[in-house]
């Protein structure tokens, strides 16, 4: 048995035979051509069919995970359209009068090395996007279909790294894992795995050129262990794990419909947190009392304009009829930092997560501010809409939201346009709002700690660089002491306060909350019933006691 370690992109045990899967061999070679014109000719047709096939992906993924995470099926296409890109490959076959494979490739590889040299790491995760349509390009030019792990059985897909596309077109009844040995957390790929719920790892430490293709293998996504031809006991023992952990996925059918309360009488409100519309279904699957975070920077991610108060608002309204009265608490737009808009035009900053993103831009961009919250206040009307504001850090800029929100809804009555009272709420996700959160709690509805951010600028560590992964602690006795010190602040105030960060869905973590009287806990939909599990089968006050 040989045993490797890798980092954990999603939890779960998967058993099965390995495939190891190896991207095809781009032999290309450099040919000189008599006719430009006909080069060209058959670039356009290699990109005509690579674009179908990008739509062909969006639409499916579209199904599988969701508009959000098809997004990067859109940029794939836009890159492909971008007049940089196009306008290399023309000059490269026309200047050196060579054949279009020749210049595609050598394209490729010179935009993906100046992507990688970029300072941000957002950016330089665009270099493997950048590779991705070249290979596509190179296939069609090929004549072969497009790149996909081809497995007739369910298998552990074993590979050097894996681009979106081919995650995408993996067939999840034949896929029982995937593991790579590069890749990042933040990655596309990532993302997609823990959205299709696969056991996965990346930066596993294994060599391909060893024979495993075909060999029994096991994940233990959650511990980020890969076993290769394990031996007796360690089958067995995985055997047992996968089987309880099944049993208890199907227990958890069983909390749907039941009241999130504590063993002595505590009550919790267990929300989702969603990207777009077409997650609402998970939402009610899983039983969620409301949406605590609806990210709406979506909308404007998906389009290449600025979204319309009309467009906005019909989403808004949407969400609010499909949830039926219970809460919808929608983040006003939260853009900048790793969240790029072209249509934006945000100048280049040398440190972004500390620069001109959210409120900020809302502030400063009226225009954009003002669209947002007519299509909101107009859509409370249809349901039960919260509002809630990113990156506050003062009571300055409460005062300037509250002018802001006071003139639209003059300006909505002067039009005779309908509109409701929506609760208003901010993210306290700053160590100045948290310091502050006594004076910001008598302005506000709620609270809601986003412990991403809070976790980033109080440790001072971006959480977007892996090389500080193990210095990024979360659970960081200062940030559990602020979470506690705005929970007690917004109660001395009257109001409720919740967590709608990455923390609130660690159920380590689940009855520590309990205890500082955390009032809502929102997560991606499929933690919502784990969660409830705990808070049924938890005793607050002997939980205190005992600690």
């Amino acid at each position: 048995m040989n045993t490797y370690y890798g980092k954990s992109v999603f939890g779960g045990i998967a058993i099965g035979r390995i495939s190891v899967y190896k991207k095809g061999e781009q032999q290309v070679k450099r040919v000189k051509i008599m006719d430009a014109d006909a080069e060209m000719k058959r670039y356009q047709a290699a990109k005509m069919v690579a674009m179908e096939q990008l739509q062909g992906l969006y639409d499916k993924a579209l199904k599988e995970v969701g508009e959000a995470n098809a997004a990067i099926f859109e940029v794939h296409q836009m890159m492909l359209d971008d007049d940089d890109y196009n306008d290399s490959i023309e000059n490269i076959v026309r200047s050196q009068e060579v054949n279009v494979e020749y210049a595609v490739a050598t394209t490729g590889d010179n935009f993906a090395q100046m992507f990688a040299a970029m300072d941000d790491d957002y950016m330089r995760e665009r270099a493997a996007d950048v590779k991705d349509i070249s290979e596509r390009l190179l296939n069609v030019l090929d004549g072969k279909a497009g790149a996909a792990a081809d497995t007739s059985e369910p298998a552990i897909i074993v590979a050097d790294d894996l681009a979106p596309s081919e995650t995408v077109q993996l067939d999840k009844d034949m896929v029982l894992s995937f593991v790579t040995v590069h890749g990042s957390l933040n990655s596309h790929t990532a993302i997609l795995a823990r959205t299709m719920a696969i056991p996965a790892l990346i930066g596993t430490s294994l060599s391909l050129d060893e024979d495993i293709d075909g060999k029994l293998g096991i994940v233990d996504g959650g511990k980020g262990v890969f076993y290769v031809d394990p031996d007796e006991e360690t089958l067995a023992d995985m055997k047992k794990r996968q089987m309880e952990e099944q049993e208890k996925k199907e227990l958890l059918q069983t909390l749907k419909g039941k009241e999130n309360v504590t063993l002595d009488g505590q009550k919790v409100m267990l929300y989702a947190n969603i990207g777009n519309i077409k997650d609402l279904a998970t939402v009610l699957k899983n039983d969620a009392g409301g949406i605590g975070l609806f990210r709406s920077e979506f909308i404007y991610l998906e389009k290449d304009h600025y979204p319309t108060e009309e467009e906005q608002f019909q989403i808004y309204k949407q969400v609010a009829e499909t949830m039926a009265g219970k809460r919808v608490i929608i983040r006003t737009l939260d853009i900048g930092a790793d969240k790029q808009c072209d249509y934006f035009e945000l100048e280049h900053e040398e440190n972004p997560a500390l620069g001109y993103r959210a409120i900020r831009i809302c502030l400063t961009r009226p225009e954009v501010f003002r669209t947002q919250l007519r299509a909101l206040f107009r859509a409370s009307v249809f349901g039960k809409i919260a509002i809630m504001y990113p990156m506050i850090t003062s009571m300055k800029e409460i005062k300037r939201i509250q002018e802001v929100v006071s003139s639209v809804k003059e300006e909505l009555t002067e039009q005779g346009i309908a509109f409701g009272e929506p609760e208003q709420g901010i993210m306290i996700e700053t160590p100045a709002a948290a310091l502050m959160s006594d004076e910001l709690a008598k302005e506000v509805d709620f609270f809601s700690i986003g412990t991403n951010d809070l976790t980033q600028y109080t440790l001072a560590i971006d959480r977007q660089n892996t090389k500080l992964d193990e210095f990024y602690d979360p659970h960081h006795p200062a940030i559990l002491r602020m979470i506690s010190m705005v929970v007690e602040n917004a109660h001395k105030a009257g109001i409720w306060a919740g967590i709608c960060g990455e923390l609130g869905a660690d159920m380590s973590l689940t009855r520590e909350f309990l205890a500082m009287g955390v009032d809502e806990l929102s997560v991606s939909p499929g933690s919502v019933l784990p969660i409830r599990k705990i808070v049924l089968e938890t005793n607050v006050e002997e939980y205190k006691a005992g600690k």
